[in-house]
């Protein structure tokens, strides 16, 4: 366990959103019911928390800072005085690991504990344990199947999948040979993504999945694994990439291999976007916002101090296309060559979304 330096710039924290478009595009929330707060939370819970951080691995870009958004809004929280200490595991890609690490914050009796999950089964009794505790639990991205959570914090991954097949279906007429690109099997975001493509690639015979691969969310995997596919595919009219990196990836290799590039959806990442505009691409995108960590940080500490919040609140996903990409890559420069431009955030967003009076 480790203490973490704040990730990214008290001024991005800061900065509000801007123009009323931006609002509510992103301001929608779940309209599901909204539970007790008190859902797990039991026992002499009282500021300044303790919050654990239970990543399942922190080697991608995207979860780098992820977790920096975390560290700031922890920083926020105690400046507040209403957190005291962030304990944070990696648990290197092993749900077993990550099980472990789940049950030691368990025995320090932490007051929440943030987490994405490495398996969406094989946590569940830990998980579940946690909440028995009184433990207040919050799982963003790849979620738990279990509901005995605080809540649950997400994009709708099916709606990514399903969204990003039917503009592949728009650009190829309904007829093509296409690749598909997975992020890591059995992690939910990825699998769920996959999913929500089903139903319109059913429903589109004419557009043939020739093959299809997973790889972790980073650029050279991606790369290595797309070269290899298109020896093997002499004609590809389109890649259905269902992750940022993997799109970069796919970019990467169909130059160096001296192909021309195709229709090729994916995510915000910087270095997919900047080789979308550069290349002219026809591309597609949306975006996995990186402060869904901040957000589910805010949440938990929000429970315990007594507020509801909703048992699983839907972030909305954003559409960058032709229209779209010129405003990410005007704030290209504020994040990593290899990172993720997600947009700002702060306690009037996290609020709105939380329904919070």
């Amino acid at each position: 366990m480790k203490n973490l330096e704040n990730g990214i710039s008290a001024s991005l924290r800061r900065r509000l959103l801007t123009g009323a478009a931006a609002a509510a595009a992103l301001l929608v929330f779940s309209a599901g019911t909204a539970s007790a707060a008190a859902n797990c939370i039991k026992g002499d819970r009282k500021a300044p928390y303790t919050i654990g951080w239970a990543n399942i691995y922190s080697v991608p870009t995207w979860m780098k800072q992820t977790e920096g958004t975390i560290t700031a809004e922890v920083e926020e929280l105690k400046k507040a005085g209403l957190v005291k200490d962030l304990m944070i595991t990696d648990a290197q890609g092993n749900a077993q690991t990550q099980i472990q690490h789940i049950q030691s914050m368990i025995d320090a009796n932490v007051d929440a504990i943030v987490v994405i999950a490495g398996s969406s089964t094989a946590l569940d009794r830990v998980i579940s344990d946690a909440c028995d505790k009184g433990i207040a639990v919050v799982n963003f991205d790849s979620l738990v199947d279990t509901d005995k959570v605080t809540a649950k914090i997400n994009t709708d991954s099916n709606e990514w999948g399903a969204t990003a097949a039917k503009w592949m279906v728009s650009q190829l007429g309904g007829k093509g040979k296409i690749i598909i690109m997975n992020g890591p099997a059995g992690i939910s975001v990825s699998d769920d993504r996959r999913k929500g493509a089903q139903p319109v690639l059913d429903a589109n015979p004419g557009l043939q999945v020739i093959t299809e691969t997973n790889t972790e969310y980073n650029v050279a995997p991606a790369q290595e694994a797309m070269t290899s596919l298109l020896f093997a595919n002499p004609e590809i009219d389109g890649v259905l990439s269902l992750g940022g990196a993997l799109s970069a990836g796919s970019v990467l290799a169909f130059e160096r291999q001296g192909r021309e590039q195709v229709p090729t959806t994916g995510e915000n990442a910087r270095q997919f976007l900047e080789l979308w505009k550069e290349k002219g691409l026809k591309g597609w995108a949306t975006m996995q916002p990186n402060w869904l960590g901040a957000l589910s940080v805010y949440t938990a500490v929000q429970a315990l101090e007594g507020k509801d919040v909703p048992a699983f609140v839907k972030v909305p996903l954003p559409v960058i296309d032709d229209s779209t990409i010129g405003s990410y890559l005007a704030r290209a420069d504020k994040f990593p060559a290899d990172g993720y431009i997600y947009s700002d955030y702060d306690k009037a967003l996290f609020d709105k979304l939380l329904a919070t009076k």
